[in-house]
């Protein structure tokens, strides 16, 4: 399992297929390496030695980031490996995780140690659930979580059954550009206005590549895909 690297600074990590709800999802966590040289690992998998090693190679893990309340599984796992390191989350996997101290929370405003170099918005998706989305600004990459889901053919049929299939296709997180799943946009419906505000601003600063958490992600034309993948609200091609 090792680092690909994405650009200048930037890596990912592909991790081990956990069942959410019974369904076969794929992990992946993202290393930005920042100005002051330490890490930042956004939605960390599951740390095998392997991974420590590289990880380690490239500098000291300072903030580990959980960027929805389902996504917190190895938290714990990192904190134990690097007990210096910083925990931050939105209020909901802070309520969630009782057991760990979190740092601070996660909302539109970058906090300092990573500000100008990653900006987040965050995406108040139901009363109790919300989505920081984030873009490096250095390699103009947009990093989401489950507000898009593209499941390539050949995952789905070697992973899911043939009635998980059905499920995917009526969900909507079926490659080709993919999407948030259908249950998640309902939950959008009364705060569709200041959602669409924030992913049209991240479309505006026009990313190169976007980079989701199941899925495949997208290597080019990242603005573009963005605006197709969220069609559903509305939202327009970068000014």
């Amino acid at each position: 399992m090792p680092l690909e690297q994405i650009d200048e600074n930037i890596w990912l990590a592909e991790g081990e297929i956990v069942s959410f709800h019974g369904f076969p999802y794929p992990t992946r966590a993202i290393i930005i390496r920042l100005p002051d040289g330490a890490l930042w690992v956004w939605s960390p998998i599951a740390l095998t030695d392997e991974l420590q090693a590289e990880i380690d190679a490239l500098g000291p893990v300072a903030h580990l980031i959980s960027p929805n309340a389902i996504h917190h599984l190895y938290m714990g796992d990192w904190k134990e490996a690097y007990p210096k390191a910083a925990l931050w989350g939105p209020p909901a996997t802070i309520a969630k995780r009782t057991d760990l101290t979190f740092t601070g929370t996660l909302d539109d405003t970058a906090p300092p140690a990573w500000a100008g170099t990653i900006d987040q918005w965050n995406l108040q998706i139901g009363r109790k659930f919300s989505e920081v989305i984030f873009l490096h600004r250095p390699s103009r990459t947009a990093i989401l979580t489950d507000t898009i889901e593209a499941f390539d053919t050949g995952f789905l049929q070697r992973h899911w059954s043939v009635w998980q299939r059905w499920v995917a296709h009526i969900l909507g997180i079926t490659n080709d550009p993919g999407c948030a799943p259908l249950d998640l946009r309902l939950l959008t419906l009364p705060r569709r206005g200041p959602i669409r505000a924030r992913v049209q601003q991240l479309i505006d600063s026009k990313p190169a590549r976007v980079i989701m958490a199941h899925g495949v992600w997208q290597r080019d034309n990242g603005a573009a895909w963005l605006t197709r993948a969220f069609r559903w609200l509305r939202v327009n091609p970068p000014s």
